[in-house]
């Protein structure tokens, strides 16, 4: 399969895995597209291994940025897009941890996953994995730090060009996050959220989870949800020189 290909798939079927799974099933004829951006096909060698471990590992990555980044130790941080002051501060400081020799993977959203790319920039690398196309600024309060993942660390996106951030695009999105990390952090989040959906998607490829406890009696609090169900929990710095050791 040639990467002219699976490009020409992309740009028509603009990004969606399903049609262009049909595609490269069928054999679809294709005209050669002219495409000025940057992209990677999963028949690259430089293509991520972690990815193919997915069950829908994506044909085609765009992205923006410093490709090396993929090949060193990523640990992924998510959390709630509303987020608290406990949370912003605790997700610093777990970041500005573990920043310093690992690359921090998240998925540009407000919130939480900013917070660790702020962080993440001051004191190390970071990639953001978008859920619209490589060139669309979503969420528009992310303008700054877009600019600056796009200038000096690395985004990653299966949509190209102005895709719209479909409501469908964020939970498929997901696995990418979970994926890329070689294990996950939740530092805060609600019960029904994108980010436990993240948390089944690092499950399902056996990553650990780790958690920061909230409040005893806090129903929302999708992080004590996880605790009961088994997720490792960071109270201490002590917990996070485990996550250095094991992953």
């Amino acid at each position: 399969m040639k990467r002219e290909r699976l490009l020409a798939y992309a740009l028509k079927y603009q990004g969606d895995y399903r049609s262009i799974y049909q595609a490269v099933k069928n054999r679809e004829a294709f005209d050669q597209q002219a495409y000025q951006g940057t992209y990677l096909t999963i028949i690259d060698p430089e293509y991520p291994v972690e990815l193919l471990d997915l069950k829908y590992p994506p044909f085609i990555l765009f992205y923006c940025g410093d490709l090396t980044l993929l090949a060193q130790k990523k640990i992924a941080i998510v959390g709630s897009r509303v987020c608290s002051d406990y949370g912003r501060m605790i997700t610093r400081q777990i970041t500005d941890h573990l920043s310093h020799d690992r690359v921090i993977v998240s998925g540009m959203a407000k919130g939480i996953d900013a917070v660790a790319h702020y962080q993440a920039i001051k004191t190390g690398r970071s990639i953001g994995v978008l859920g619209c196309g490589i060139e669309r600024i979503y969420p528009k309060d992310n303008l700054e730090l877009f600019k600056l993942m796009k200038d000096h660390q690395l985004l990653l996106s299966e949509y190209p060009g102005l895709v719209a951030p479909h409501r469908q695009h964020f939970p498929f999105r997901n696995r990418l996050i979970a994926a890329l990390g070689s294990c996950l952090i939740v530092t805060e989040a609600q019960i029904k959220s994108g980010t436990l959906l993240t948390v089944n998607e690092a499950l399902e490829l056996n990553k650990e989870v780790y958690v920061v406890p909230y409040n005893l009696g806090n129903e929302e609090s999708g992080c004590n949800y996880l605790i009961k169900q088994g997720a490792n929990i960071i109270t201490e710095v002590n917990d996070l020189l485990k996550i250095d050791k094991n992953n």
